[in-house]
């Protein structure tokens, strides 16, 4: 593993991480509000 991290602890932050990340798009997501249907009409 890298620098010497356990597999637990590599895992964890890993799982941490993508956590945050698909949160965070989420949020920014629900924040602009795209309009999907009619993007896809024209």
């Amino acid at each position: 593993m890298p620098a010497g991290v356990p597999w637990s602890t590599y895992l964890k932050t890993l799982a941490a991480s993508m956590l945050a990340m698909f949160a965070g798009a989420e949020v920014v997501h629900r924040y602009y509000r795209p309009d999907l249907v009619s993007a896809a009409a024209n």
